[in-house]
């Protein structure tokens, strides 16, 4: 993930994951792709119902909080990959990312989330005349 993001800094992407480290939180596997229109974040979250999800943004900063419901098994846990941790990623939004229009859905684990991107920003024809 840290190659693809330096490489998408290098492109002058605009949405970058964050450089710190989450204390008491898994920092959950992201991809970004996008359009002409928008960008697209996909976020992996197993185990978190929309229902415990948090996507705020505070200036140019768009983060998401999962919290997991766990349930302790009965008897004695003998193994565990699963991270009993909630999830946090927090990413810088540039100047082209229209934080208004920020929509998110959820399904079967993965967040996804869809960052419009301002009307400055989209390319467009420009008519030459005379």
């Amino acid at each position: 993930m840290n190659n693809v993001a330096e490489q998408q800094n290098q492109t002058n992407q605009t949405v970058r994951p964050e450089r710190q480290a989450n204390r008491g939180f898994v920092a959950p596997p992201a991809n970004i792709s996008g359009t002409d229109n928008e960008y697209i974040l996909e976020v992996e979250m197993p185990g978190v119902d929309k229902s415990g999800i948090e996507v705020t943004v505070e200036g140019n900063e768009l983060t998401i909080i999962g919290r997991r419901r766990t349930e302790t098994p009965a008897g004695e846990l003998y193994y565990s990959e699963a991270p009993q941790a909630d999830f946090r990623r927090a990413f810088e939004l540039g100047p082209d990312v229209d934080t208004g229009k920020i929509s998110a859905q959820m399904d079967q684990g993965i967040l996804k989330l869809r960052l419009t991107k301002s009307e400055k920003s989209k390319p467009r024809k420009i008519q030459i005349t005379g």
